[in-house]
């Protein structure tokens, strides 16, 4: 019995080291299996994936454009011209360049010349960008020659996201490090937590690696660098739960075996509950009509899938080895008085114990204060160039071919439609923003393509609202059949599909929530109260983070899937911390009542879970070390929401509510 007491710990520590060493180096690897086209994530539903399905049609090549933009505000010369003309005769050999259009001069001011270059579809646009960039990286003096366009931004977004596997994890790791060694005053425990976050991490990316590589879910760098933070963040919380418990264990126990066991025993519901209760809510990303939100829902689950797996197996064997050493120097020793039920918990519990109904009142006010400010949240979409939080040459690009160019040059919106309707369709789309039309020759199966070049830059939220009237006088003429697609068709379907996934998921989000902890705490009254609280804590994070994105940050405004995005993780995450609370809440009122059991409660879990709320709030904050406008909000909506859960919510307000309210909040169950 002794040997099997050592051996089965030994056996998942090894077990694990394994894991880690053959799943590690796939963390690397996803970058290669990862898409950043926004064409790939539409459902085939929408207008610009069905033009664009009838663009294949036309040519058997379907390609981005890279706009190679040469600018002298002195006046283009000569030698700048044939600067660019030999250029474009060289890009012909680049492998994946389908040809090259121009250079066409700017008129009247003669200060410009646009390179239109055709990058085929389907291969690597960040390696065919570099060689265009390369070709012209040595310009006659005075001429400032840039690569704009749709292909060059997803080259600047590929290049974007290459921190994610060294410096996002790099970050997020000496961050966890110093958080721990901070709570726990010990060298050794720290080094095992981050072994337990780095195992997951390595068989998640394995796991979403061969996943990815068989088409089966759809990769990009944002849902890559969610993965690595919610691995991080969600393995740590739950080691510290779990740390906490066996710290307690091991001053009520002499058997390190023995502590664990009871440690295991009783954190396990609630971690099972928390990772339960994430996955299940990530998954609801599942009924999103885009690809990509598609594919970050089972990413997530993964993730979580195998942080509560390393956490449960590797974690408490790796504990049961070590014993009393794993806190040194500070070890707890058997016999000793637990110091959480002094201190500052302790007080806190007593100033929530003394006015409760004053306390969740004031709480709640504060909260609405903050929600009162969403209005002001700016998601209704911004210009693919407003992603880029760090000067990239595709925006400088633009810019420039903005001054001297219509700004849809290059990139133009396609119309396609019955061939005997062309005229009258070319003639409606004449709308407001529309610079030029053009009715393509080539007839096929009776149909046309008519280009219109717009006047505002592709990707510019002007100009996907010229698509939207482009759209709607197309669309109403007789017997024409008219589909319109292009980049920035695609940029307006992808907002549409973004609003339309919000006021669908959400719901289904609740739902589930309400589900999962109804079954946990065997109650219906206490799963809508701390559904609410969360709630309104998310609506106070929304307006606070309305009014630092826009006053303190000067952000341009936020994609649709914003909030989606932070109202999934707050309320999923931010669920958490009531589920460690409560369950533990429900554990001491069976023996001592609600009003006890919640005051000792609160008392017991208040130190670990403002730690784990800390650690999760410190990883998803270095999130912005990755300068993409999406993963900067996403981080600080997280991280300052996770934060108000842990120490506003579920110290104070949950608390005092369930104080206030009773017995009564266990309803229907017979502790009510």
């Amino acid at each position: 019995m002794r040997i099997a007491r050592w051996l089965v710990p030994a056996l998942l520590v090894i077990a694990w080291l394994a894991v880690g060493g053959f799943g590690g180096p796939y963390a690397g690897k996803l970058s290669d299996v990862s898409t950043n086209d926004n064409s790939a994530f539409l459902p085939a539903s929408a207008e610009s994936t069905r033009a664009l399905a009838e663009q294949r049609t036309f040519s058997a090549d379907q390609t981005l454009p890279a706009i190679v933009v040469a600018e002298r505000t002195a006046g283009i010369t000569p030698a700048d011209t044939a600067f660019l003309s030999a250029a474009a005769q060289r890009l012909q050999a680049v492998p994946g360049v389908t040809g090259a259009t121009g250079p066409q001069l700017s008129q009247p001011d003669g200060q410009a010349l646009e390179l239109t270059v055709p990058v085929r579809i389907g291969g690597k646009p960040g390696g065919i960008v570099e060689r265009i960039r390369a070709e012209v990286a040595q310009p006659p003096a005075g001429l400032t020659v840039l690569v704009a366009g749709p292909a060059a931004q997803i080259a600047d977004l590929v290049t974007a996201f290459g921190g994610i596997d060294g410096l996002l994890l790099l970050v997020a790791g000496l961050v966890v490090a110093l958080i721990l060694v901070v709570v726990y005053r010990s060298p050794l425990l720290p080094l095992v937590v981050l072994l337990s976050a780095v195992f997951a991490l390595g068989l998640a990316s394995l796991a979403v690696y061969v996943l990815a590589d068989h088409d089966v879910l759809t990769l990009n760098g944002q849902s890559q660098g969610i993965l690595f933070i919610l691995v991080f963040g969600a393995a740590t919380d739950y080691a510290l739960l779990q740390v906490s418990r066996f710290r307690e264990q091991l001053r009520d126990t002499e058997s390190r075996f023995e502590a664990i066991r009871r440690a295991w025993r009783a954190t396990m519901p609630p971690i099972a509950a928390s990772a339960g209760t994430v996955v299940l809510g990530v998954l609801c990303l599942l009924f999103s009509d885009l690809q990509s939100n598609r594919g970050l829902g089972p990413v997530a689950a993964i993730g979580i899938a195998c942080a509560f797996l390393a956490s449960v197996t590797f974690l408490p064997a790796a504990l049961a080895l070590l014993g009393r050493a794993a806190f040194w120097p500070i070890r707890p020793k058997f016999g000793s008085p637990h110091p959480e039920s002094g201190g500052i918990w302790g007080r806190i519990a007593t100033a929530v114990a003394a006015r409760p109904r004053a306390i969740w009142i004031g709480t709640t006010v504060l909260l609405l204060a903050g929600a009162a400010f969403v209005p002001q949240l700016k998601a209704g979409g911004v210009a693919q160039t407003d992603l880029f939080l760090t000067p990239v040459d595709s925006v400088a690009g633009q810019e420039v071919l903005v001054r001297h160019f219509p700004g849809g040059s290059g990139s133009p919106t396609v119309i396609i439609a019955n061939a005997s309707a062309a005229p009258a369709v070319a003639q409606a789309a004449r709308v407001d923003g529309v610079a030029q039309v053009a009715v393509a020759p080539k007839q096929v199966g009776g149909r046309v393509q008519i280009l219109a070049t717009l006047t505002d830059a592709a990707d510019s939220q002007p100009a996907v609202d010229t698509v939207g009237r482009v759209r709607a006088a197309v669309h109403a003429v007789p017997g024409a059949d008219a589909v319109v697609g292009g980049t920035t068709a695609t940029q307006l379907d992808t907002q549409r599909t973004s609003e339309r996934d919000r006021a669908v998921i959400i719901p289904i989000v609740l739902v589930v929530i309400f589900v999962v902890l109804a079954l946990l705490l065997r109650a219906l009254l206490a799963p809508l109260l701390l559904i609410a609280t969360v709630v309104l804590s998310f609506g106070a994070t929304m307006g606070v983070s309305a009014l630092v994105f826009n006053h303190l940050l000067g952000f341009p405004g936020a994609d649709p899937a914003v909030p989606l995005f932070g109202f999934v993780f707050l309320v999923a995450l931010g669920i958490d911390y009531n589920i460690f609370l409560m369950t533990r809440v429900r554990e001491e009122a069976v023996r001592a009542g609600t009003r006890d059991g919640t005051l000792r409660g609160l008392t017991l879990t208040g130190g670990v879970i403002t730690s784990a709320g800390v650690v999760l709030a410190a990883t998803f904050a270095s999130l912005a070390v990755i300068p993409i406008l999406f993963l900067a909000q996403i981080a600080f909506i997280v991280a300052f929401g996770v934060l108000l859960d842990t120490l506003v919510v579920r110290s104070l307000l949950v608390p005092a509510l369930t104080l206030d309210v009773g017995r009564r909040i266990w309803w229907p169950s017979k502790l009510r």
